[in-house]
């Protein structure tokens, strides 16, 4: 790309010619009959039922551009709906995104935006089949996937029952250990700070759960203790939490709580955005998966270490 042509706002290309940019190259996989171009795609739907989710990206509520690139914010749109798909015990396999900007960004800068969406989406087979392209006053990145249940039943917030075994598949407090960093401007500790900006999806995880029994699960968005009461309010459980099975999560961001003035427990336990995946378990837990607590009778709650945590929650929207 010239420097003229990096130079070129969506304003200077208009709606059309960004779209046919975004989508000239891009191959799908064969489960999409049409995609971009037409008045909408066409995908199938082989199991006989579609997993769909959707979430939104706005800028300066869940990214900055002033942080993250565009590729970064690409790869994290996709990211956090696939994982949702993965929770539910599916796999995702097409994504429908719309975004809005000024009038005035440079076009080489949706390029690079959707270049990191289909970066992600590649990684686990799926892509993107069509979408929408609006003028707005900041950056909104508003993504729908739809997800392959591939003959499995879903696995619901409800399921979970007394006894079982309380698990998580991917890493606990990162993400917030880098947002903290981020936010106090410190530059050490690399791979926490881009922990936050890109999530690690343990992908294909979801699918081991549901083909191992898992009863419940859900993603790790908004927080450990925040997402695992989701499941204890639906299946009417309490969540017992270990920070001994724990430690190797608090072990990761000490030092970097420490240099930011945060609590290590704090980010394990309330920060989000890792976008792990929480089940739990009637039997034996999967190969990658580590215990970290059990579920007790009702009523609902989520204790740590069998008694009410005081800590930091987890993510509110409001």
């Amino acid at each position: 790309m010239t420097d003229d042509e990096r130079a070129e706002t969506l304003a200077d290309l208009g709606e059309f010619v960004v779209i046919d940019r975004l989508v000239q190259g891009r191959t799908h996989p064969p489960g999409v009959l049409v995609g971009p171009g037409d008045d909408a795609a066409v995908v199938t739907a082989p199991d006989g039922r579609v997993v769909v989710s959707t979430d939104m990206l706005v800028e300066g509520r869940h990214f900055r551009l002033d942080w993250s690139t565009p590729h970064d914010v690409g790869r994290k749109a996709i990211a956090q709906n696939a994982a949702d798909v993965e929770a539910m015990g599916a796999a995702a396999t097409s994504f429908v995104v719309a975004f809005g900007a000024p009038a005035a960004t440079p076009g080489a800068a949706a390029e690079e935006l959707s270049d990191g969406m289909w970066a992600e989406a590649r990684a686990f087979g799926a892509s993107i089949v069509g979408g929408d392209l609006v003028a707005a006053s900041q950056w909104v990145v508003s993504v729908t996937v739809l997800g392959d249940l591939a003959g499995r039943a879903p696995v619901l917030l409800g399921g979970a029952r007394p006894g079982d075994t309380v698990a998580v598949v991917g890493s606990l407090g990162r993400s917030a250990a880098g947002y903290a960093l981020w936010r106090n401007d410190i530059r050490s500790f690399p791979e926490l700070r881009r922990a936050h900006l890109v999530p690690s999806v343990p992908y294909g995880q979801g699918r081991v759960a549901a083909d191992a029994g898992a009863t419940a699960m859900t993603d790790v968005s908004d927080g450990l203790l925040a997402d695992a009461r989701h499941v204890a309010d639906a299946s009417a459980v309490g969540v017992d939490l270990s920070r001994d099975a724990l430690a190797a999560d608090h072990g990761a961001v000490a030092a970097a709580a420490a240099a930011a003035g945060e609590d290590p427990w704090g980010l394990v336990l309330g920060g989000g955005e890792d976008h792990a995946l929480v089940a739990t378990f009637p039997g034996a837990v999967p190969a990658g998966w580590r215990a970290i607590g059990v579920v007790r009778d009702g009523p609902a709650r989520v204790l740590v270490d069998g008694a009410p945590w005081t800590g930091p929650g987890g993510w509110r929207s409001f």
